[in-house]
């Protein structure tokens, strides 16, 4: 059964997750949310500047963090406190105990771990706290990292939507991967 607990902090070795605030701006611009190609690739808007960012945060982002069923964290990498992506259950189905990941990281963060380390701290929250029966997490098959970063959190492949996203003009598919809560179970007790 699910239980919402709306966007609680979540702390990992190397990482704090927790609500974004407008003191994140500055750190967004320098690291991720001003940069086209990362955002393309993470499929949203880039946002040149701190209004934009600003806006974004009054119409979704922290507007959003009354409602419990809403998890969208920044993510701050504790050794410089700079924030250096985000993640978020983007979906949640209440009824079918389902949640869906999304997440981005900043071009210079990429390459040590960060995304696997939030993304399986993510997961482990929509299993043990909100209680989810199934997590999700898909990505376009030419985003070859993230498909490896979902694969090293224990995700089984389903299959591919085809022709999913038309971008620039070009379809692309979407490929599905999922964990049920009795697998995230037996990876969690291989680990002890």
């Amino acid at each position: 059964m699910v239980t919402h607990t709306g966007t609680a902090t979540i702390e990992t070795e190397r990482l704090v997750l927790r609500r974004f605030t407008y003191a994140d701006i500055d750190s967004m611009l320098r690291n991720w949310i001003a940069d086209e190609q990362t955002q393309w690739d993470y499929g949203e808007p880039y946002y040149p500047t701190a209004g934009a960012v600003r806006e974004l945060f009054d119409t979704k982002y922290i507007v959003s963090y009354s409602r419990e069923d809403y998890y969208r964290w920044a993510v701050i990498e504790k050794a410089s406190g700079e924030c250096i992506g985000q993640i978020a259950y983007f979906s949640v189905d209440t009824g079918n105990e389902h949640g869906e990941i999304e997440y981005v990281i900043g071009p210079a963060f990429r390459g040590k771990g960060y995304a696997t380390e939030m993304t399986k701290a993510v997961i482990a929250y929509g299993f043990e706290k909100i209680g989810f029966h199934r997590v999700e997490i898909d990505c376009r098959p030419a985003n070859e990292a993230s498909r490896r970063v979902i694969e090293k959190c224990g995700l089984t492949y389903e299959g591919v939507f085809r022709d999913f996203f038309l971008r620039k003009d070009r379809f692309e598919g979407r490929m599905v991967f999922s964990i049920l809560k009795e697998e995230y179970e037996a990876i969690r007790k291989k680990r002890m």
